[in-house]
Protein backbone atom coordinates (compact mmCIF):
# COMPACT_ATOMS: atom_id res chain seq x y z
CA UNK A 1 0.00 0.00 0.00
CA UNK A 2 1.52 3.11 -1.37
CA UNK A 3 2.11 5.52 1.70
CA UNK A 4 0.01 8.65 2.13
CA UNK A 5 1.84 12.14 1.43
CA UNK A 6 1.15 15.09 2.93
CA UNK A 7 -0.37 18.56 1.33
CA UNK A 8 0.28 22.23 2.37
CA UNK A 9 -2.10 22.13 5.20
CA UNK A 10 -0.30 19.09 6.46
CA UNK A 11 -3.06 16.49 5.63
CA UNK A 12 -2.76 12.70 4.56
CA UNK A 13 -3.17 12.57 0.83
CA UNK A 14 -3.22 8.92 -1.28
CA UNK A 15 -1.56 9.10 -4.44
CA UNK A 16 -5.04 10.70 -6.39
CA UNK A 17 -4.84 13.61 -3.66
CA UNK A 18 -7.81 12.04 -1.97
CA UNK A 19 -7.50 12.94 1.84
CA UNK A 20 -6.37 10.36 4.10
CA UNK A 21 -5.70 9.87 7.86
CA UNK A 22 -2.79 7.34 8.04
CA UNK A 23 -2.80 8.31 11.67
CA UNK A 24 -3.19 4.82 14.12
CA UNK A 25 -6.48 5.00 15.54
CA UNK A 26 -7.32 4.25 19.25
CA UNK A 27 -10.77 1.83 20.00
CA UNK A 28 -13.31 4.48 19.31
CA UNK A 29 -11.83 5.19 15.99
CA UNK A 30 -10.05 8.86 17.37
CA UNK A 31 -6.76 9.63 15.58
CA UNK A 32 -3.58 8.25 17.82
CA UNK A 33 -0.16 10.15 17.52
CA UNK A 34 1.85 8.86 14.52
CA UNK A 35 4.04 5.60 15.72
CA UNK A 36 1.11 4.66 18.50
CA UNK A 37 -0.19 1.66 18.29
CA UNK A 38 -3.24 1.84 17.27
CA UNK A 39 -6.52 -0.75 16.73
CA UNK A 40 -5.99 -2.23 12.84
CA UNK A 41 -7.72 0.12 10.25
CA UNK A 42 -10.08 -1.04 7.62
CA UNK A 43 -8.65 -0.87 4.36
CA UNK A 44 -10.44 2.03 2.42
CA UNK A 45 -10.98 -0.47 -0.34
CA UNK A 46 -12.85 -3.39 1.58
CA UNK A 47 -15.25 -4.89 -0.53
CA UNK A 48 -16.96 -7.65 0.64
CA UNK A 49 -20.51 -9.50 -0.31
CA UNK A 50 -22.97 -8.62 2.18
CA UNK A 51 -23.01 -11.24 4.13
CA UNK A 52 -19.51 -11.40 4.67
CA UNK A 53 -19.85 -7.40 5.52
CA UNK A 54 -22.56 -8.07 7.98
CA UNK A 55 -20.48 -10.71 9.89
CA UNK A 56 -17.68 -8.66 9.84
CA UNK A 57 -19.38 -5.82 11.17
CA UNK A 58 -21.13 -7.99 13.86
CA UNK A 59 -17.71 -9.77 15.29
CA UNK A 60 -16.60 -5.79 15.36
CA UNK A 61 -19.57 -4.69 16.69
CA UNK A 62 -19.57 -7.73 19.40
CA UNK A 63 -15.71 -6.59 20.27
CA UNK A 64 -16.86 -2.76 21.38
CA UNK A 65 -15.34 -1.67 18.00
CA UNK A 66 -18.22 0.39 17.06
CA UNK A 67 -16.81 2.79 14.86
CA UNK A 68 -14.50 -0.46 12.81
CA UNK A 69 -18.04 -1.79 12.50
CA UNK A 70 -19.07 1.70 10.58
CA UNK A 71 -15.91 1.64 8.36
CA UNK A 72 -17.27 -1.87 7.34
CA UNK A 73 -20.80 -0.89 6.62
CA UNK A 74 -19.50 2.20 4.98
CA UNK A 75 -17.88 0.59 2.68
CA UNK A 76 -21.18 -1.90 1.65
CA UNK A 77 -22.74 1.75 1.26
CA UNK A 78 -20.42 3.06 -0.92
CA UNK A 79 -19.37 0.07 -2.98
CA UNK A 80 -23.02 -1.78 -2.90
CA UNK A 81 -25.77 -1.66 -5.72
CA UNK A 82 -27.94 1.57 -5.92
CA UNK A 83 -30.96 0.10 -4.39
CA UNK A 84 -29.95 -1.10 -0.99
CA UNK A 85 -27.45 2.13 -0.49
CA UNK A 86 -29.73 3.71 1.77
CA UNK A 87 -30.03 0.40 3.93
CA UNK A 88 -26.42 0.30 4.26
CA UNK A 89 -25.69 4.18 5.32
CA UNK A 90 -28.53 3.06 8.36
CA UNK A 91 -26.71 0.58 8.86
CA UNK A 92 -23.06 2.78 9.12
CA UNK A 93 -24.95 5.98 10.89
CA UNK A 94 -26.38 3.19 13.24
CA UNK A 95 -22.67 2.32 14.23
CA UNK A 96 -21.45 5.89 13.98
CA UNK A 97 -24.74 6.90 16.85
CA UNK A 98 -22.57 4.00 18.95
CA UNK A 99 -19.26 5.12 18.62
CA UNK A 100 -20.48 8.69 19.61
CA UNK A 101 -21.92 7.21 22.72
CA UNK A 102 -18.49 5.02 23.71
CA UNK A 103 -16.18 8.87 22.93
CA UNK A 104 -19.06 10.47 25.79
CA UNK A 105 -20.69 12.38 22.52
CA UNK A 106 -24.40 12.57 23.27
CA UNK A 107 -25.17 15.10 20.76
CA UNK A 108 -23.40 13.41 17.78
CA UNK A 109 -24.93 10.32 18.87
CA UNK A 110 -28.69 11.41 19.00
CA UNK A 111 -28.44 13.15 15.18
CA UNK A 112 -26.60 9.69 13.78
CA UNK A 113 -29.12 7.15 15.99
CA UNK A 114 -32.10 9.77 14.33
CA UNK A 115 -30.99 9.55 10.99
CA UNK A 116 -29.96 6.00 11.37
CA UNK A 117 -33.64 5.18 12.20
CA UNK A 118 -35.26 7.02 10.00
CA UNK A 119 -33.45 5.34 7.16
CA UNK A 120 -33.64 1.54 8.07
CA UNK A 121 -37.50 2.59 8.72
CA UNK A 122 -38.07 4.05 5.39
CA UNK A 123 -36.03 0.88 3.68
CA UNK A 124 -38.56 -1.48 5.47
CA UNK A 125 -38.42 -5.03 5.02
CA UNK A 126 -34.30 -5.87 4.21
CA UNK A 127 -32.40 -8.21 2.39
CA UNK A 128 -30.05 -10.79 4.06
CA UNK A 129 -31.84 -10.79 7.18
CA UNK A 130 -30.98 -7.94 8.79
CA UNK A 131 -33.38 -7.02 11.50
CA UNK A 132 -34.21 -3.20 11.02
CA UNK A 133 -37.24 -3.39 12.96
CA UNK A 134 -34.95 -4.50 16.33
CA UNK A 135 -32.53 -1.80 15.23
CA UNK A 136 -34.67 0.72 14.77
CA UNK A 137 -36.18 0.08 18.63
CA UNK A 138 -32.65 -0.01 19.45
CA UNK A 139 -31.66 3.45 18.24
CA UNK A 140 -35.00 4.44 19.77
CA UNK A 141 -34.01 2.89 23.30
CA UNK A 142 -30.89 4.08 23.03
CA UNK A 143 -32.26 7.97 22.50
CA UNK A 144 -34.31 7.60 24.98
CA UNK A 145 -31.69 6.56 27.64
CA UNK A 146 -29.35 9.46 26.25
CA UNK A 147 -32.62 12.06 26.92
CA UNK A 148 -33.01 10.81 30.13
CA UNK A 149 -29.70 10.94 31.34
CA UNK A 150 -29.34 6.76 31.62
CA UNK A 151 -26.72 4.69 31.86
CA UNK A 152 -25.91 3.02 28.62
CA UNK A 153 -23.81 -0.84 29.45
CA UNK A 154 -21.42 -1.91 27.13
CA UNK A 155 -24.02 -4.69 26.12
CA UNK A 156 -26.57 -1.88 25.06
CA UNK A 157 -24.02 -0.87 22.17
CA UNK A 158 -23.65 -4.62 21.17
CA UNK A 159 -26.72 -4.69 18.81
CA UNK A 160 -27.02 -7.86 16.39
CA UNK A 161 -27.87 -6.53 12.79
CA UNK A 162 -29.58 -9.54 11.92
CA UNK A 163 -31.89 -12.03 13.22
CA UNK A 164 -31.56 -15.23 14.15
CA UNK A 165 -31.87 -18.48 12.24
Amino acid sequence: MPQPTQDDTGRDRDENGRARNARPRDRFGRPLPFGSAGIPRIPDDLDLPPLETLDYAQRLLDDGLAFNAHEVLEAAWKSGPFAEKSLWQGLAQFAVGLTHIQRGNPKGARTLLERAARRLAAYGPAPYDIDTPGLEARAHALLTALDQGKPISDNDLRPRLTTPH
